[in-house]
């Protein structure tokens, strides 16, 4: 008996979040607009191949992007 309340009031506050989310971030309903840093995929390339090209010096080559690529250690071909 109990079960169902929670449950159902689980799936109540997951829709109220959804909706705050879409009326707050996608309507902007505070104002702004979305940064172009954000939306120009050609600033987004050109910025990641600035983090691959990073020098590093403290230890082995990391991936410098760790959404798309999870943060993993690059090990070369010879290993």
């Amino acid at each position: 008996m109990a079960g169902k309340y929670i449950i159902g009031s689980l799936v109540a506050t997951f829709g109220v979040a959804y909706v705050c989310d879409t009326i707050i971030s996608d309507r902007k309903i505070f104002g702004g607009t979305t940064p172009g840093t954000v939306s120009n995929k050609g600033w987004w390339e050109e910025t990641d191949k600035k983090f691959q090209a990073w020098p590093r010096t403290a230890g082995p080559p990391v991936v410098m992007n760790p959404i798309s690529r999870q943060n993993f250690i690059v090990k070369s071909q010879s290993e």
